[in-house]
């Protein structure tokens, strides 16, 4: 008679029967194999992507409204995905901060190549914010994709507000609040090498980007010495007038002795101050 052999499961993992025979694991074909890391990768994106619309958990003070999470202010540090951490003040503790979402990563269709290391890449930094295909690995923030604000972008490469705005196509950027202060408006931050190529349509050759810059530095130079000059023509002036001063007493004639002129039979007398001579004949 037969006896019905039952499998049981070691705490190794390894399948046996109650016999004691170990039966051999069933081998997966490459096939199935694939079909599982592929699975495990999706199942990897769909967190990473749930975690980063959703950075903290439901039910301790915060609300879903549309493409963003109002964070209620509970006494703990919220971050604001602008570079900095918002602690809670002494307000309404009902007051809400606006925590924009970041989107997910891009599922499926073909991955991104690199343009510096040639792999192929689903999402990176500058992919998302310059459309720009690098990815994090070969991201150089020291040199080559290093970020510059608007203003350095005009005083540097000679450009104006059109041609980061209006000329087609326009210019990426993100916005930072202004370290400096955070009261003042945000600065916007571009791709130093879309900048680059920026200038080179606008002037041409790098040639004729530099003898712009050297006429400017000279025009600039003229203005400073202008400027100078003024400022010590005003002083002359001042210090001119402040030495001379106006007599305003009032002159009083001191007349020497009268002299008789025959010919014209008339008298006169001239003043020792200021030589003024008064002629008169007498009756």
């Amino acid at each position: 008679m037969e006896r019905n052999q039952e499998t049981t499961q070691e705490p190794h993992g390894v399948p046996s029967t109650s016999d004691g025979v170990v039966r051999p694991k069933p081998k997966l074909s490459a096939a199935q194999r694939a079909k599982v890391e592929r699975n495990r990768q999706r199942a990897l994106l769909l967190k990473q992507a749930r975690l980063s619309a959703r950075p903290y958990p439901e039910g301790r003070g915060s609300k879903s409204t549309g493409n963003a999470e109002m964070l209620l202010k509970t006494g703990r540090v919220v971050d604001t995905g602008a570079g900095f951490l918002l602690e809670e003040g002494d307000g309404d503790p009902l007051d809400m901060v606006l925590m924009p979402k970041e989107p997910g990563p891009i599922l499926g269709g073909d991955p991104l190549r690199c343009q510096e290391c040639g792999r192929g890449f689903q999402d990176s930094y500058l992919s998302k914010h310059f459309e720009l295909s690098v990815c994090d690995e070969c991201r150089d923030n020291d040199e080559k994709h290093v970020l510059i604000t608007k203003t350095d972008a005009r005083n540097e490469f000679l450009l104006k507000d059109e041609d980061f705005e209006k000329r087609e196509p326009p210019l990426k950027f993100i916005t930072r609040k202004n370290p400096h202060n955070v009261r003042w408006g945000e600065m916007k931050l571009f791709l130093r090498l879309h900048v680059e190529e920026r200038a080179l349509e606008v002037w041409g050759d790098p040639e004729t980007m530099e003898e712009a810059r050297e006429q400017r530095e000279v025009n600039k130079q003229k203005q400073k010495q202008k400027k100078f000059n003024k400022k010590v023509k005003d002083l002359r002036r001042a210090v001119r007038t402040s030495m001379w001063t106006k007599d305003l007493s009032v002159h009083q004639h001191t007349y020497g002795e009268e002299t008789f002129d025959e010919e014209t039979d008339m008298y006169s007398k001239k003043c020792s101050g200021c030589e003024q001579v008064v002629s008169y004949e007498k009756m």
